[in-house]
């Protein structure tokens, strides 16, 4: 693989920023050191790349000694994994969304109004084996302030596993959560308190009475949200 055009310069920054601040490459990173590690599953993080986009980048990602990929015995299926010098990146890109999550606060446009990189990002942060309830659990997302074809979304838990459905999987919907996506936004990155929308009515439960209670307990917030309370706490 031919080398990137470069800074010309010998400067450590401006070698290293060859590698990682190229366009979508550190949200490459952030969805591998999230546990996405195959090809449709970095797309779904990154729903404006295009494959040839995301397949030149993960090209270089590999040339510079950031990510491998491993391939499955049997189906063959390939997995890109961070190398050691690539885990070495992870506090950075932590900090870049610490910073971001501090210092750019501001109302969101509209096309940052994106329900599937919530749903998304929400489906990958729950542990099925702490949520409080057990067997086959449909829940659906409704969501205002989005076009038609993206208000409806499907986290379907079964046997172990969390599905995130974009149809409707059949059976019956145990919970529906509904709401403006905005707030929805919000509350994942930690800008607004869930119990105060649920009070005041801006998001709204429906369906089983234990699931309707439990809701605020299992749905949880983002890693960042995570990592700046933690971060408030020590200080």
């Amino acid at each position: 693989m031919a080398p990137k055009s470069n800074y010309g310069q010998f400067c450590p920054v401006a070698q290293a920023a060859e590698v990682v601040a190229s366009k979508w490459t550190p949200l490459i990173l952030r969805e591998i050191m999230c546990g996405s590690t195959r090809f449709n599953d970095l797309r779904a993080g990154l729903s404006l790349i295009s494959p040839t986009q995301l397949t030149k980048r993960l090209r270089e990602l590999e040339f510079a000694g950031v990510i491998r990929h491993e391939t499955t015995a049997g189906s063959g299926a390939k997995r890109y994994v961070l190398t050691e010098a690539g885990e070495e990146l992870r506090p950075i890109i932590e900090a870049l969304g610490l910073w971001g999550h501090k210092n750019l606060r501001r109302e969101l446009s509209e096309s940052e109004l994106d329900p599937g990189y919530l749903m998304w990002d929400i489906r990958r942060s729950l542990d099925p084996a702490s949520l409080p309830f057990g067997g086959r659990t449909l829940v659906r997302f409704d969501f205002s302030g989005v076009p038609a074809a993206k208000r409806r979304w499907w986290l379907l838990f079964d046997d172990g596993q969390v599905d995130l459905c974009i149809k409707p999987p059949g059976g019956e919907e145990d919970l529906v959560v509904s709401g403006h996506v905005r707030d929805f936004i919000n509350v994942w990155l930690g800008h607004l308190p869930l119990k105060d929308c649920l009070a005041n009515g801006r998001i709204r439960r429906e369906g089983r009475s234990e699931l309707v209670a439990s809701f605020p307990d299992w749905l949880g917030k983002s890693r960042v949200a995570v990592l700046a309370e933690e971060g408030a706490r020590t200080r």
